[in-house]
């Protein structure tokens, strides 16, 4: 009597990044005699050094790049798509990777980073207050009680008037002012710029060293996201990277929808994350409660993390191509109809 010795094989490769915590990238499976015939091991072909990569990449904490703190203006020209979003995600995600994160709402008369927040019935100082000496910088400061190294600081409250001098020096002043903080410096510093090409777009930009443009892949804002790009490097800013915001990929095999690629190539820029279009935004944005935090994370929220990570890291993302499907052809289709 022959007995069978019970082994364990995964019989797929990488359902999760931590499959391999569980299965040994080095295990070989025996090779057991049964009179004539012979057990072979499982022969589906996967990769023992992309497993372990990917659990590198989970577990490890992101490599911060470049000169710390890193102001980054988060801007796009057109209004509505997507800035003051991506500023809460990427803002908290940083915050949960580990980073200590201030933001910074621009928009003067028109503020709503704090609704996206949660934390508009916690403002009591704002910039104008810390300008005319009524209270300290820290008091100003908005921390959230979720993430602690989280900071929210808004320039001015929603009816009130911004003083005549305020400006792209006042704007720096306050950024090297968080800088020089004796506790509590700012790994980043995130500015939500406002939208257009005006007066407050030119003080959003002014202390900042980088950019993320937020576009989305239709031609009003496309164009708006190549003027913005040629101002931002007039201003001295290099370091310009892209997020494409509400991508369906359901238009873009319809060919309704220009594919992320065609965006990438109308701009020539870095691409750092790749936002689906996700109904539960709208739901985050109403109860307050950013998209990253939610649990089970969504499709969004999970493409926010990834973004961040890049920014952490200075790094950008590939595009792919998605196969466009072939139109519908009718039955007058024969005679050229």
């Amino acid at each position: 009597m022959i007995s069978l010795q019970h082994f364990f094989t995964n019989p797929n490769p990488n359902p999760n990044p931590y499959s391999s915590l569980f299965y040994s990238s080095t295990f070989n499976p025996p090779i057991i005699p049964l009179a004539s015939k012979t057990l072979k091991p499982y022969t589906k072909p996967y990769s023992p050094a992309t497993t372990v990569k990917a659990i590198l990449q989970y577990n490890r904490k992101p490599q911060l790049a470049g000169e710390t703190p890193r102001a980054v203006v988060i801007t796009s020209g057109k209004g509505g798509v997507g800035k003051t979003t991506t500023t809460a995600n990427i803002g908290l995600s940083l915050a949960r990777l580990g980073f200590s994160v201030v933001a910074i709402d621009a928009d003067v008369g028109l503020r709503n980073l704090d609704l996206l927040l949660g934390l508009e019935n916690r403002v009591n100082y704002t910039v104008v207050e810390v300008l005319n000496g009524d209270c300290r910088l820290d008091q100003a400061l908005v921390r959230d009680k979720r993430w602690s190294n989280f900071e929210l600081l808004c320039i001015s409250k929603p009816r009130s008037k911004l003083p005549i001098g305020f400006g792209g020096k006042a704007l720096t002043w306050l950024v090297e002012a968080l800088k020089a903080r004796d506790t509590g410096v700012p790994d980043f510093i995130l500015i939500d710029c406002p939208a257009g090409i005006d007066a407050g777009f030119i003080t959003a930009i002014t202390p900042a060293n980088e950019a993320v443009l937020v576009t989305t892949p239709d031609i009003t804002s496309l164009r708006d996201a190549d003027r913005v790009t040629g101002l931002l490097e007039c201003d001295g800013i290099r370091d310009i990277k892209m997020i494409v915001n509400r991508v369906r990929t359901d238009m873009i095999k319809g060919e309704d929808m220009m594919s992320v690629l065609d965006v990438q190539e109308m701009l020539g820029l870095p691409l750092l994350g790749v936002i689906p279009e996700d109904t539960e935004v709208i739901r985050s944005t109403n109860r307050g409660y950013p998209l990253v935090l939610n649990k089970p994370p969504a499709l969004a929220g999970l493409a926010f993390e990834q973004a961040a990570w890049r920014l952490v890291e200075q790094d950008s993302m590939e595009a792919v191509m998605v196969e466009e499907q072939p139109k519908k052809r009718g039955f007058f289709s024969f005679f050229g109809g």
